[in-house]
């Protein structure tokens, strides 16, 4: 299973930005999906998450302002980032909890990082 992280870019502050993440390889099963972000010298943070009964989780200060959301379908992750700050700056990875048999327990997937760039 692999993980396929796109969306990011630089972009002036109060612009907007969506991430998207697709997962290829045989999946059965998704549970929780996650957006994390690393800024530079910082440690990795949760941004948002969504579980399999589309619940939703927000870091303080993306609330209001981040919307996560997730396809069944295709077993795609999104971030609609709107009102990007300086602070927002990082490179965002997505983490899925998944499982590619039901012969084996869900673990931890991650994606590689989309760089986002905010200027003031």
């Amino acid at each position: 299973v692999q993980l396929q992280a796109s969306g990011g870019g630089s972009v002036q502050a109060g612009g907007s930005l969506r991430l998207s993440c697709a997962a290829s390889g045989n999946i059965v099963s998704i549970n929780t999906m996650a957006w994390y972000r690393q800024a530079p010298g910082k440690q990795r943070e949760l941004v948002a998450d969504i579980t399999s009964g589309d619940s939703t989780n927000y870091e303080d200060s993306v609330k209001g302002r981040f919307t996560v959301s997730r396809t069944k379908s295709n077993n795609t992750l999104y971030l609609q980032m709107n009102s990007l700050k300086p602070e927002d700056t990082a490179v965002y990875y997505c983490l899925f909890n998944l499982r590619e048999s039901w012969k084996y327990l869900y673990y931890d997937r991650w994606g590689q990082g989309t760089q986002v760039t905010v200027s003031s």
